[in-house]
């Protein structure tokens, strides 16, 4: 059987330091070999960089180094560093608090679309036979005062190693960090570690703050005195649907047939997103905060638009068929449609797009209550697109059926991925047949804005997620759709044909808060008419506001 040496401490610290640093960071080496300089001096700071931060796992490593902890701890790293090793060499991603909320807050769906057997295979050759490894390692731990000192002797030999490293590379490094802020995210573990810091404290934060009202003086305005039906205004969250490959906003293919047909609809081609992920983006775009001035902790504890407008006398009613809505409706009718079991359109854990539209025209046929109607739908959700819409409706083709996707070629990616913006194409087209066919009896409309766009393979990125300071434009360019009937446009008053010529104003879900506070003609102190995308179009109104 085999038998391990036993090993001090100060090797224990500098082979796992060797590890952690060589066999977690692939991205990290790769990215950096392209932002340094060629030549020599490229390979110089490079060097250097490697040193800094061997240095620096070492000397963290170091003051951990204590029995009954050192082993748990390395472990831990081993394990988790696996399992983000893979995703970052994968996707591209990058590691911060956001990342951690969007694990924590995604359900068993989204989680078994990325486990592969790749994945596996990274977490037990990286993460399992080290952990093994350490566990059946002998560490020769010497008396407690000796044990002590020599840790000071290891502390200050690692900080002079780090003050000589950086003395002499100052220029090169200070210059590294002060412009490539994403090197931090890309470093395995310690991105890790600040990752669970920044989020732990942020539900910490969360956990102890009061609960808040928001717009307590929500009340219906006098004009709906003039309404002379019920209205039905739906509101579309998609899901990873980016701008860029639209066919209602420029897009070489197209990728809205259907929607391109429909009579009076309205598309807008300069909208950016709050976030680059579900769990910031959707909390957001409700919670009446500035994407500038956005905090998770806030939006958690406070009521948002939905609150307010039932308060207002609306009816409000969230139905889901995906990982929720990130505590925007916890106050509301909410329905996981996300589950059901109808054969024509769920399968395999999850339902297609169509199921959010089942029941719509008995609703509309028993409205007794002016209504918002919020639709969250699965739309584009990675890395598995040829999921997100029925077998045979590929009009792109071929696809890329793996959850792997850097083992597919692009256009494979771009196919079944376009193919999921054809099938929210045709889901939309159904709504707004749907909300016409109804239009003799009841006020209808249709909103519909993406929570944020998806990178297929530019940059080396894939999904989304990556930090909003550094993300690419697909993750932040997003389609905001509108639709109204005849009779909502009036009893509303709306002036599609001012609203057109916005088509290419820059926007973002900075509106959406206050403009359908101001379509549904809600009076509150929390709105702000310019943020309101319809408060230049309603001139019967614009007096009055």
């Amino acid at each position: 059987m085999l038998k391990l040496r036993s090993l001090r401490t100060e090797w224990v610290t500098l082979l796992a330091s060797l590890y952690l640093l060589i066999g977690f960071n692939t991205m990290l080496w790769e990215h950096l070999e392209s932002i340094v300089p060629p030549g020599m001096v490229g390979l110089w700071l490079s060097l250097a960089f490697a040193v800094l931060m061997l240095f620096a796992f070492n000397l963290i490593l170091t003051l951990l180094a204590f029995r009954y902890v050192l082993k748990p701890v390395l472990i831990v790293l081993f394990i988790s560093g696996a399992s983000v090793a893979y995703f970052m060499n994968q996707y591209g991603v990058l590691i911060d608090a956001g990342m951690f909320r969007n694990v924590a807050e995604t359900n068993v769906a989204e989680v078994r679309d990325l486990l592969s057997l790749k994945f596996a295979v990274y977490l037990f050759l990286l993460g399992v036979l080290p952990s093994l490894l350490v566990w059946k390692a002998r560490i020769a731990y010497r008396p407690w005062h000796r044990e002590l000192l020599g840790k000071l002797v290891v502390s200050g030999a690692c900080v002079a190693a780090l003050g000589s490293v950086a003395l002499v590379n100052y220029q090169g490094l200070a210059s590294l960090f002060r412009n490539h802020h994403e090197l931090r995210l890309m470093l395995t573990p310690s991105n890790i570690v600040g990752a669970s810091i920044g989020y732990a404290s942020e539900q910490v934060g969360t956990a102890t703050r009061p609960f808040q009202r928001y717009g307590e003086d929500a009340r219906r305005d006098a004009a709906w005195q003039r309404h002379q039906r019920k209205s039905l205004t739906v509101l579309v969250v998609g899901e990873s649907a980016r701008a860029e490959n639209f066919g209602l906003l420029g897009y070489a293919r197209d990728t809205t047939p259907q929607l391109s047909k429909e009579q009076g609809l309205l598309s807008f081609t300069d909208v950016h997103s709050c976030g680059t992920e579900t769990a910031v983006s959707v909390p957001c775009m409700f919670s009446g905060m500035p994407r500038k001035d956005y905090d998770a902790r806030v939006a958690k504890n406070r009521e948002g638009l939905l609150d307010i407008l039932q308060r207002a006398g609306l009816a409000v009613q969230w139905r889901d068929n995906q990982s929720g809505c990130k505590g925007t409706c916890d106050r509301v009718q909410f329905i996981d449609v996300s589950n059901l079991k109808d054969p024509s359109l769920c399968g395999g854990g999850e339902c297609h797009d169509a199921i959010l539209l089942q029941g719509l025209a008995e609703l509309l046929d028993n409205l007794d209550q002016d209504t918002v109607l919020v639709l969250h739908q699965m739309g584009s959700h990675g890395p598995e697109y040829f999921k997100r819409y029925p077998a045979g409706s590929e009009p792109f083709t071929p696809v890329c059926r793996s959850n792997a996707l850097n083992q597919c070629s692009q256009q494979e990616i771009v196919n079944g991925y376009d193919n999921t913006l054809a099938y929210t194409d045709k889901v939309l087209a159904t709504l707004i047949d749907t909300l016409r066919s109804k239009q003799d009896k009841v006020d209808t409309a249709m909103i519909y804005l993406s929570d944020h766009g998806e990178s297929l393979g530019e940059y080396n990125l894939f999904l989304h997620g990556t930090p909003y300071m550094i993300a690419p434009e697909q993750q932040k360019h997003v389609p905001l759709l509108a639709w109204f009937s005849d009779s909502y446009r009036e009893d509303f008053g709306v002036d599609t044909e001012c609203l057109g010529k916005l088509r290419d104003a820059p926007l973002s879900q900075d509106n959406l808060f206050h403009s359908m506070l101001g379509l549904l003609q809600v009076r509150t102190e929390v709105y702000q008419r310019s943020l309101d995308l319809f408060a230049g179009c309603r001139p019967w109104l614009a007096a009055d506001r």
